[in-house]
């Protein structure tokens, strides 16, 4: 199997490669595809026998002209020529079984690639897709996994197919006569510079095909998601938005012209040189034939290999170009695998222990990290990478909320809030310090035990363009209908439900859209109350909802944190005074932390804060 890599590797020298191309390409691919190594086997034996075949067809096609030239018996020629038909119908069959085999080969290595690369991707922090544009990673996921299935399906056939042709055929001519045979190879050269420099070009266009790819998918799911085409719509863009659609598919339409016109000149190029070579042969072949050099029947039997030669020399030349197209789909693919998820799970993690969880920040600290350490410039669509980042946001913070306990963060918009609300979750880790469960430190848990134990509901809880089932199975894939309509009772939103035409079947659109902002919320603590944490984080859970909806939400809330032990993030404080402790964090820091009743009669930040929002929400007497 590595002679098949090493024809691969040598067509593809670093001195040939497109910029940007890496070295080590290959091998990673001939990694990524051992585990088929059996099947290939078997297809390779296909491949020897049925190219056998192929160069076996001119010689009996010669005999059958020495037999009529010569004046032999009628039988034999008619046994060369069910000799022939046998040797077609079986190259048929082989064909046949070929491609089953390099398609099964070519399907499952890409759908090991593409699972590696789904699974890989979700292993991402979240930073990581707050900064990728989601339309050039599905590209990656979709156009570049379909291009680097050709190496496999079609390319890797029809490489090793002619190359080993191409030996026989020549041997076979040699054999038979080498004047004819030097003469045929004359014209050789023709065929390995334009696959040098036209190779080059052809994987250039190809990667600039797939960038422009992706900024168009990126385009459309942005544009075409219900907020995205509202805000189109609300600042009249639709033009301009379609004017730069249209540039970049022109330029798709352009280089696809560019690579047709580039493979056709090349493909015609090399046939008018095959056919000038068979020129060649039967001039000099017909000339030694009527010297009596050679027979008529090897002349056209050499005319007929030369077909065997040319063919696969054409099909070589082009596969080259196939094959470096093909690697720099694998290669961007290569560059998501090969970035770090930065949050991994350790060999030894454990679960949280059983019972009342307790939540404890000890002395963190905490920088987002720069982008460099976990995206790509390819997939955020930039030339280079921002890589500001490593200013400390969270400055020695501590706290603890026993198990059952409310504990309240309030502040500033960006004093660093969600950011202690998503360490405790383990959407990113601490620089220093610990974040612990029940005494435990998150980095030593298992993901499975922290998903189960933390909950987490946001100010713009995420819903899937499903069902309202579905996507409250999602928290308990084995949830009953009656714990669904149990935790839609809890979150107010049951008779709603009930309400509606398909009832729990109902799809609800993408992100929730067809709801209200109210009902998506209270869906999500449905979710949320199905999961049955036994720590709730909620981010700003009411922060964009009028009057009704969030005394709506705050009941649901109500029942949602009952007994359990809570990290509230409130933007409006009256939301929060029953929280049994809260803590103001500014810069960074906290810097008050107490009861409401203790924090108001102190007069520092927090009452200030509470005062001032008092104000904005008490209407002005007439």
């Amino acid at each position: 199997m590595d002679n098949t890599w090493t024809l691969l590797s040598g067509a593809m020298r670093s001195a040939d490669a497109p910029s940007g191309l890496r070295r080590g390409t290959v091998r990673r691919v001939a990694r990524f595809a051992r585990p088929h190594w059996a099947r290939l086997g078997v297809f390779l034996a296909l491949t020897v026998v049925s190219a056998v075949l192929a160069v076996s067809t001119p010689l009996l096609a010669g005999r059958v002209v020495d037999a009529i030239v010569g004046g032999g018996a009628a039988a034999t020629v008619i046994w060369l020529a069910v000799a022939i038909a046998g040797l077609a119908i079986a190259d048929a069959g082989l064909g046949l079984a070929e491609r089953w085999q390099s398609a099964r080969i070519g399907e499952g290595l890409i759908f090991d690639l593409r699972r590696a690369v789904f699974e890989h991707v979700q292993r991402m922090p979240i930073a990581f897709f707050t900064r990728t544009r989601t339309g050039a990673l599905v590209s990656r996921l979709n156009n570049d996994v379909i291009g680097a299935q050709r190496t496999f399906t079609a390319t890797l056939s029809g490489l090793v197919t002619n190359v080993i042709q191409l030996l026989l055929s020549l041997a076979v001519m040699v054999t038979l006569s080498w004047q004819v045979t030097l003469l045929a190879l004359v014209l050789l050269p023709v065929f390995v510079l334009p696959a040098r420099r036209i190779g080059r070009r052809m994987a250039d266009l190809q990667r600039e095909s797939s960038e422009l790819n992706a900024s168009m998918t990126t385009q459309m799911t942005e544009r075409f998601s219900a907020p995205g085409a509202t805000l189109v719509k609300l600042f009249g863009r639709p033009h301009a938005e379609a004017a730069e659609f249209g540039s970049r598919a022109g330029r798709v339409r352009d280089i696809g012209v560019r690579t047709a016109m580039l493979t056709r000149w090349f493909m015609t190029s090399l046939t008018l040189v095959s056919a000038l070579a068979q020129a060649l042969v039967y001039g000099l072949g017909g000339w030694l034939a009527l010297r009596g050099d050679l027979a008529p029947g090897t002349v056209v039997a050499l005319a007929l290999l030369l077909t065997r030669l040319y063919s696969p020399l054409t099909a070589l030349a082009n596969v080259r170009v196939d094959v470096m197209t093909a690697l720099v789909s694998f290669e961007r693919v290569f560059e998501v695998l090969d970035l770090d998820p930065m949050i991994k799970e350790k060999p030894d993690a454990r679960a949280v222990p059983p019972g009342g969880v307790s939540v404890e920040l000890d002395e963190v600290r905490f920088a987002y990290p720069s982008a460099d350490r976990y995206s790509l410039a390819s997939l955020e669509e930039v030339s280079t990478l921002d890589n500001r980042g490593g200013e400390e946001v969270l400055h020695g913070v501590s706290l603890r909320a026993e198990p059952g306990q409310m504990v309240a963060l309030v502040g500033s918009s960006g004093a660093g809030k969600s950011t202690i609300a998503s360490l405790v979750p383990r959407l990113y880790d601490a620089d220093s310090g610990s974040v612990r469960l029940s005494g435990v430190d998150v980095r030593d848990l298992t993901f499975a035990s922290l998903r189960e134990t933390v909950g987490v509901v946001t100010q713009d809880g995420h819903l899937f363009h499903d069902t309202i089932r579905a996507n409250l199975a999602y928290a308990a894939p084995d949830a009953s209908d009656a714990e669904i309509w149990h935790a839609l009772d809890r979150a107010r939103l049951a008779d709603l439900v009930r309400s509606l035409p398909d009832g729990l079947d109902t799809i609800i659109g993408e992100r929730g859209y067809r709801l209200s902002g109210g009902e998506r919320q209270r869906l999500t603590i449905a979710r949320l109350l199905l999961a049955q944490p036994r720590v709730v984080v909620l981010d700003e859970a009411t922060a964009h909802l009028d009057s009704e909806s969030e005394a709506a939400v705050g009941e649901a809330l109500t029942d949602a944190l009952d007994g359990r032990t809570a990290i509230v993030i409130a933007h409006r404080l009256s939301t929060i005074r029953a929280a049994d402790r809260i803590m103001v964090v500014e810069a960074g820091r906290v810097v008050e932390q107490g009861t409401h009743e203790q924090l108001l009669a102190a007069g520092g930040r927090y009452a200030e804060l509470y005062h001032t929002q008092f104000r904005q929400e008490t209407p002005t007497a007439a």
